[in-house]
C-alpha cells in the first residue's frame, strides 16, 4: 500500500516515476506477459502491479464514435477531480495496453507513440483525440486514483472507441461504353473506402431529359440486358453510410443502334393516297429521319436517280419535272446497315390561263360551253347565271337555254377552282344580238377563174349563222359563223344574177339579210380631150362608176401599150375608184395621141378615151446688139442689146466666139445664161487680152430659142486727154479764185495800196470763160463712138490729133 505522504510528493516527481495502475483482475495475466516483454525489450521500464484496494472495478464498457479527421473527448469517472489520471489503449486484436498519457492534474505528459492515434491531448482528466486516425480504433482505459479518508483507490472507465471512415467519392466503371442495341452492359458503382454497410442508388438520364431515378435499383452492380436505345443517357450512382453520402459524375452509356425505317415528311404539308402533292413554283421541302445512333447519313434518289445527299431536300421552286418517286437512304456507317422508304411526290399545277366561255346556237337555243383544259387534277367548273346556279363538272361543262327565255345582254359566269391556285379563276360570256345587218362584198380570184361572195356581221353572242342564197332563195353551201364565204366559177352567165346573204341569231327575229348583184364594170372620163402646151404637165381622169366584182382600173398609150406607174414620164394616181394619169414635160412628138383608161372584172371589160393634144409655143422675138465695147485693159466687155417686136420672152443666151490668129474661128460656146427676160444689159469678163472674139444673144420662149443676132467683135474704148486737162485746170483755178479773193478782200479794205487791182482781175475772168466754152463740145464729141462691126475694117481714128502736156511745178522756199 502506498502511503499518503508518498502520493504527496511533487508532480514532478509523479511523472517521473513509472508505475502502472492496472485492472486488478488482469494483474497476474500483465505480470506474465510484463515478463515476456521485459524478456524481449531488455531496458524498457516497465509498471509494477499495485493492488491499490480490494474493491471490484466498473467493468461497464462505454461505446464511442468517432469519424476519421475528426474529434472524440473520453471523460474519466466523476467528481471529485483524481489526483492522477493514466490513461492506456489496446488495439483491436491485441492484449497489450500501450500509455497514451498521464497527468497529476498540474501537469500531463502524453507519449510520443500516441500521436498515430490523432493529435492526443488531456483536458483536465479527459482525453482529447483531434485528426482522428483509424489506428484509434480499440479499446481506451481510464485509471484514475483518489485519495480519500487516508487511503489511496483507483477508479476504472472503459471506452471502446469506433473510428468511422466517410465513403468516397463512387465512379461508374461500364463493362461497355458504346454496346450495340440487344447487347448485355454491366455497371459497377465503386468506391475506394468507406465505413460499411455502403447502400448504393442509380440515376439515369436521357440526353434530352431529366435525371430519373432507377427504383429498386440498390446494388452496386446495375445489369442491362439486352440493353436498348431508352438506356442511352448518363448514368450516376451515389453511395453512402452513417457518415456521408456522395455521388458519381455521370457516365455516358452511347447505345449504337439503327437506322429504322426513315419517316418522310413535306413542309408544307400536302397529303395524297400516293404520297404527298404539292404546287407549281411553290418551295418544297423534303425531310427524312431514320432513328439511328450515330446519326444517319442521308441520300434522295427520284426515280431511281440521286438528287441530294443530306436528310432534307429543298425544291426551290416546283415543277411538273419534279413529279416522281422520292426515296430516301438511310445509312448507319458505324453498323453498315441500311434502311429506306420511298413516296410520291405530285406537282399539282393549273390549267394554262383562264377558263375559256363558249356559247353555241342551236335552233331557238343556246349552249353555254365552258372550258379548262390541262392541269393536274383537272379544275373544277360551275356555270352561274340570272336565273341561279348551273351544272358543274372537270375541265368542261355544258348549260343549255331556251333562247325565248333569255332577255339581249343576258350574262353568265363559269367558276374555275384548283388546288394549286389561292384564288378561283372565272370567266364570263354576255349573250347579245348583232348590231344592224350583215355587209356583203364580192371579189375575184388572180385570173378571174372564180368569184368570192363574202358575207359578214361582226359582233353579236353567240356569232350570228351566215349562209348564201341563189336567186331562187336556195342555199350555197354550208352556213357558217359571224362570216360566210362561197366561190362561184366565173362566166358570162353570171351578169345580173342576185345573191343574198341570210343571217340568223338566236335573239334575232326574223333573220337579217343582204344582197348583191354581178355586174360588169362602167367607166367615166372627163374631159374626153386634153389641150396642154409643150413643157407642162397634162391630167388624165378616170372614174369607175359601177362594178361587181370590183374591177381592176389600168390606162394604154396611144401606141395601146399598158403605162405602168414609177416611170420617169407617166404616172398613176389611184384615189379609190379613180385612177389619173399625170403625164410630165408632154412633148408634141412623144406624148401627142389617144389614151384609153381600161377597167376589168370576171363579169367583162370597159374603156373610154381621151384625146391628148400637145401645143407648142410661139417663137421668141428677133435681138440685135446696140453696144459693144472692151472694158480696161481688154479682159471685159459691156454689151447692149434690142429686141425687134414682140414675143413671150423667157430669158437671153449670150454666146462668144475667139478668134485666134492662124488657127480660123472656134465654135460658139455660152458666155451668159438665165439672164432675165427684162434685162436689156450685160457685163462679161473672164477674157483673154491677146485674143479676139465675136459675141451674138438669143431670145428664149420656154423650150423655143429664137434666132441669134448678127456677131460683133468688142470696139475699144476712144482715148481723151480732156479728162486730166480739165482736173489739172479746175486744181489751178481752185488755188487761183482762194488766193484771189484774199488779195481782192485786202485790196478792198486798203484801197490805197492796190490801186491797179480792178484792172488785173477783168482780163483774167474773161479767158476762164473761154476755157469753159471750148472744151465743152470737143469733151462731148470723143465720147461718141459707133461699134464696129465683124465684117468692116479697123475703127477710124479720132480727128483731133493727142496734145502733149508738161507740167512742171517748181517749189520754192
Amino acid at each position: 500500500m502506498v502511503s499518503q505522504q508518498a502520493l504527496r510528493r511533487p508532480p514532478g516527481l509523479l511523472l517521473l516515476t513509472p508505475f502502472c495502475l492496472l485492472y486488478l483482475r488482469a494483474s497476474e495475466q500483465n505480470q506474465a506477459l510484463g515478463k515476456e516483454d521485459e524478456q524481449e525489450n531488455p531496458g524498457q521500464l516497465r509498471c509494477p502491479v499495485l493492488s491499490l484496494s480490494p474493491a471490484q472495478p466498473n467493468e461497464v464498457v462505454e461505446s464511442i464514435q468517432g469519424v476519421r479527421g475528426g474529434s472524440v473527448e473520453l471523460a474519466c469517472g466523476s467528481p471529485p477531480a483524481p489526483s492522477v489520471v493514466f490513461w492506456s489503449f489496446t488495439p483491436l486484436g491485441s492484449l497489450i495496453p500501450q500509455p497514451v498519457a498521464v497527468t497529476n492534474g498540474a501537469e500531463f505528459k502524453v507519449e510520443a507513440t500516441a500521436s498515430a492515434l490523432g493529435a492526443v491531448s488531456l483536458r483536465n482528466s479527459s482525453l482529447v483525440l483531434r485528426e482522428l486516425r483509424e489506428e484509434a480504433r480499440g479499446h481506451f482505459l481510464c485509471q484514475a486514483l483518489h485519495a480519500t479518508g487516508g487511503w489511496l483507490h483507483t477508479a476504472y472507465s472503459h471506452f471502446s472507441l469506433a473510428v468511422l471512415v466517410p465513403v468516397s467519392k463512387p465512379r461508374v466503371q461500364l463493362s461497355e461504353p458504346s454496346p450495340e442495341e440487344g447487347t448485355a452492359v454491366v455497371a459497377m458503382c465503386t468506391v475506394r473506402e468507406g465505413t460499411e454497410p455502403i447502400f448504393f442508388a442509380w440515376k439515369h438520364q436521357a440526353p434530352q431529359g431529366p435525371r430519373e431515378a432507377l427504383v429498386g435499383v440498390t446494388e452496386q452492380l446495375l445489369q442491362l440486358d439486352p440493353v436498348n436505345r431508352t438506356h442511352l443517357g448518363w448514368y450516376v450512382c451515389s453511395a453512402h453510410n452513417a457518415v456521408n453520402q456522395l455521388s458519381s459524375d455521370g457516365a455516358f452509356l452511347d447505345i449504337i443502334y439503327g437506322p429504322d425505317n426513315p419517316v418522310i415528311s413535306m413542309e408544307p404539308p400536302g397529303f395524297t393516297e400516293e404520297g404527298f402533292w404539292a404546287s407549281e413554283k411553290e418551295e418544297v421541302t423534303l425531310s427524312c429521319l431514320a432513328a439511328s445512333n450515330p446519326p444517319s447519313h442521308y441520300v434522295w434518289l427520284r426515280d431511281h436517280t440521286q438528287v441530294h445527299v443530306g436528310p432534307a431536300y429543298t425544291i426551290v421552286s416546283a415543277s411538273r419535272a419534279h413529279t416522281g418517286l422520292y426515296t430516301c437512304l438511310a445509312h448507319n456507317r458505324r453498323l453498315d446497315t441500311h434502311t429506306q422508304t420511298a413516296i410520291q411526290l405530285t406537282i399539282h399545277y393549273p390549267p394554262e390561263g383562264q377558263p375559256s366561255c363558249a356559247v353555241l346556237p342551236t335552233p331557238r337555243a343556246v349552249t353555254l360551253v365552258c372550258t379548262w383544259p390541262g392541269g393536274l387534277p383537272a379544275a373544277q367548273l360551275q356555270w352561274e347565271g340570272p336565273q341561279g346556279t348551273g351544272p358543274a363538272a372537270f375541265s368542261n361543262v355544258t348549260w343549255s337555254h331556251e333562247a325565248s327565255q333569255l332577255p339581249n345582254s343576258s350574262t353568265f359566269a363559269c367558276t374555275g377552282q384548283h388546288p394549286a391556285l389561292p384564288q378561283p379563276a372565272l370567266c364570263r360570256i354576255t349573250l347579245w344580238e348583232p348590231p344592224r345587218s350583215p355587209a356583203c362584198w364580192t371579189r375575184a380570184t388572180p385570173g378571174d377563174q372564180f368569184i368570192t361572195l363574202s358575207c359578214e356581221w361582226p359582233g353579236g353572242e353567240p356569232p350570228a349563222l351566215l349562209s348564201w342564197l341563189d336567186g331562187q332563195q336556195q342555199p350555197l353551201g354550208s352556213g357558217s359563223s359571224s362570216g360566210a364565204v362561197h366561190l362561184l366559177q366565173a362566166q358570162g352567165g353570171l351578169a345580173g344574177r342576185e345573191f343574198t346573204c341570210q343571217g340568223t341569231h338566236p335573239l334575232r327575229v326574223p333573220a337579217a339579210r343582204c344582197r348583191l348583184q354581178l355586174e360588169a364594170p362602167q367607166l367615166a372620163v372627163a374631159p374626153s380631150q386634153v389641150s396642154v402646151l409643150e413643157g407642162k404637165e397634162a391630167w388624165l381622169r378616170c372614174t369607175l362608176l359601177s362594178g361587181t366584182p370590183p374591177a381592176r382600173l389600168l390606162w394604154l398609150g396611144p401606141q395601146q401599150q399598158r403605162l405602168e406607174p414609177g416611170t420617169s414620164e407617166f404616172t398613176l394616181h389611184p384615189e379609190g375608184a379613180q385612177l389619173h394619169l399625170s403625164i410630165r414635160g408632154a412633148d408634141p412628138a412623144r406624148h401627142r395621141g389617144t389614151y384609153q383608161c381600161v377597167a376589168r372584172n370576171a363579169m367583162g371589160n370597159s374603156s373610154r378615151s381621151i384625146v391628148l393634144e400637145v401645143l407648142r409655143y410661139p417663137a421668141p422675138p428677133n435681138v440685135t446688139i446696140s453696144r459693144l465695147t472692151y472694158g480696161r485693159h481688154r479682159r471685159e466687155v459691156q454689151l447692149q442689146w434690142a429686141i425687134e417686136g414682140p414675143g413671150n420672152l423667157t430669158g437671153f443666151l449670150v454666146q462668144r466666139r475667139a478668134s485666134v490668129p492662124g488657127s480660123g474661128a472656134a465654135a460658139w460656146e455660152t458666155a451668159a445664161g438665165d439672164i432675165e427676160p427684162e434685162s436689156r444689159t450685160r457685163r462679161l469678163g473672164g477674157l483673154d487680152p491677146g485674143v479676139l472674139y465675136a459675141f451674138r444673144i438669143l431670145a428664149l420662149n420656154h423650150h423655143t430659142a429664137g434666132h441669134p443676132s448678127d456677131g460683133k467683135i468688142p470696139a475699144d474704148p476712144p482715148f481723151s486727154i480732156y479728162p486730166a486737162v480739165l482736173g489739172a485746170a479746175g486744181t489751178g483755178m481752185v488755188v487761183a479764185t482762194v488766193a484771189s479773193m484774199l488779195v481782192f478782200q485786202y485790196a478792198a479794205r486798203h484801197p490805197e495800196t492796190f490801186p491797179c487791182l480792178g484792172q488785173l482781175l477783168v482780163p483774167m475772168e474773161q479767158d476762164h470763160q473761154h476755157r469753159d466754152s471750148r472744151e465743152g463740145p470737143e469733151a462731148q464729141a470723143d465720147t461718141e463712138t459707133p461699134a464696129v462691126t465683124a465684117d468692116s475694117g479697123p475703127a477710124q481714128e479720132p480727128t483731133d490729133a493727142p496734145v502733149s502736156v508738161t507740167i512742171t511745178v517748181t517749189a520754192t522756199p
